[in-house]
């Protein structure tokens, strides 16, 4: 971890803004988005991490909590979170699902969420409780209609 976020680590929760920001799921064959600022892919199996666009809005990341392996989310509840020079923010799940694993190279790199949040930037793997929830999730145009508006 750096040593700015080790400094300023202690102080996020009281300092920092927290609010939740919607994450990004992917998975083969491509990205599906809930409403907001979330995407989900149609697999069994997927990576969840944030868009390009509230890697834009939350600034410089300088620290990332990665879930438990193995923990029980349902859709909308946390799976991590993310600190940044502006705010601190909770990462929702869209879907439930079981948590296989984080992403240990944020540990070191918490900035790899501002380079390729859409890629190697993705927070939690999980896998998919409920199929049927992806009908609810918006495609690509859709998402991007939403955030333009």
């Amino acid at each position: 971890m750096s040593s700015v976020a080790r400094a300023i680590r202690p102080f996020a929760s009281r300092v920092l803004a927290q609010k939740p920001i919607a994450p990004i799921c992917q998975a083969s064959p491509a990205f599906r988005f809930p409403r907001g600022t979330r995407s989900f892919s149609q697999s069994p199996l997927a990576k969840i991490g944030i868009t390009d666009y509230a890697a834009q809005s939350l600034g410089d990341v300088v620290y990332v909590e990665l879930p438990e392996e193995g923990l029980d989310v349902a859709a909308g509840e946390p799976v991590g979170a993310v600190e940044s020079v502006k705010s601190a923010s909770d990462v929702l799940s869209p879907v439930a699902g079981k948590v296989i694993g984080g992403n240990s190279l944020l540990e070191d790199k918490a900035k790899t969420i501002n380079e390729s949040p859409e890629g190697e930037g993705w927070i939690a793997e999980i896998e998919v409780a409920d199929a049927a929830e992806l009908d609810a999730l918006l495609d690509e145009a859709a998402y991007k209609q939403t955030i333009d508006a």
